[in-house]
């Protein structure tokens, strides 16, 4: 095989090797909305076969010892595949542009069906009674902290009641303020009893005019209702109304409880009395709004029943998301005409010059 048959096949090879690497590089670049035009690439290993093998022929047919020596001039030889490596590379890139590059985008708006919760909290004097650690209060407190963090794209508000009933938070997005708020609780903030009608139907007033697709109040207490002016069957029809969901959580173990009973010389006098809670009147609220009534007979069922009521209450989410192409095909038909360019001065300007 003469040498210079060798040089142009191998130089045949490399180009087939350039093009099948740049297919491989602009494949994994883009997505295509035409990949099937790739199939048009197996014209170019075609056409180098034919382009070779025509080139074997004109060497073996020339006779004319003037052509003979002007085809195998090394420069034109060098020229004619230049040309040819040129008009290969640039109908790769318009077998690219065929197949129509693009990169997509995409975009997602997040909206929240938001869950307004009142968290409604007795403060009665036997909320400081020892069965649980420290005592009922702190860890109500503490448990309710953990489930406002738990909480993160909610409004939440907060609701204290003794014999009376306030506001010790509205609804509110900032959960720094809603903690600092329940951080500060303390029994003795008003009247003293257990008003449980009057802390529901004031939560209630706080979620009555809210636009929230869900909207919940969960009522802890460890008494009976002994107090206020508003029953908690009337609150609890009141709640249902409004379409609000009360969760009912009973505090105190089943018993006897170590229970403050008067205060001598600043300090609580404590003594063991049976724990009552009425339980019947709890299960009711809950059955009339939707919700459920839970027994909390220690700080790690507390704990346990406001990750339940964190599972039932799930934030939900609406995605709409938006994807958007963009046609990348000009580059590549730019390196296209490029190339045809380069052709066009190698063939009227280079080749002339050497033939």
């Amino acid at each position: 095989m003469r040498k210079s048959t060798i040089i142009s096949l191998s130089f045949l090879i490399a180009l087939n090797g350039l093009i099948s690497v740049c297919y491989l590089l602009v494949k994994e670049a883009h997505e295509y909305a035409s990949p099937h035009a790739f199939w048009l690439l197996f014209i170019i290993p075609i056409t180098s076969f034919l382009f070779h093998w025509r080139r074997l022929n004109l060497q073996a047919d020339v006779k004319i010892p003037m052509l003979v020596s002007s085809w195998k001039s090394p420069m034109a030889q060098l020229n004619r595949h230049w040309i040819f490596a040129l008009r290969m590379l640039a109908f790769f890139f318009l077998i690219v542009v065929l197949a129509r590059p693009q990169s997509s985008s995409s975009t997602e708006n997040l909206t929240r069906e938001g869950i307004d919760i009142v968290l409604a909290m007795d403060l009665s004097f036997s909320m400081l009674s020892q069965d649980f650690s420290p005592n009922r209060l702190e860890s109500s407190k503490e448990t309710a902290i953990q489930f406002v963090d738990e909480r993160p794209d909610d409004r939440i508000g907060v609701v204290v009641y003794e014999g009376e009933s306030f506001t010790q938070v509205p609804l509110t997005t900032d959960h720094v303020v809603v903690k600092n708020g329940i951080a500060s609780l303390k029994t003795g903030m008003v009247e003293g009893g257990t008003a449980i009608g009057m802390g529901l139907a004031t939560a209630v007033n706080r979620l009555k005019d809210s636009q929230a697709k869900s909207k919940i109040i969960v009522l802890l207490t460890d008494g009976v209702n002994n107090a206020g002016q508003i029953q908690p069957q009337d609150a609890a029809q009141l709640a249902s109304l409004f379409d609000i969901r009360v969760y009912t959580v009973g505090v105190g173990t089943i018993g006897k409880a170590k229970t403050p009973v008067t205060m001598q010389n600043g300090q609580y006098v404590y003594d063991w009395r049976d724990v009552e809670i009425d339980e019947d009147i709890l299960k009711l609220i809950a059955e009339k709004t939707g919700g459920r009534y839970f027994r909390a007979t220690s700080e790690e069922k507390l704990g346990s029943i406001y990750k339940e009521i964190d599972q039932l209450e799930k934030t939900r989410f609406n995605v709409f998301q938006i994807n958007r192409k963009t046609e990348n095909f000009k580059y590549y038909l730019v390196c296209a005409i490029g190339f045809l360019l380069l052709e066009f001065i190698v063939r009227h300007l280079l080749i002339r010059s050497t033939t």
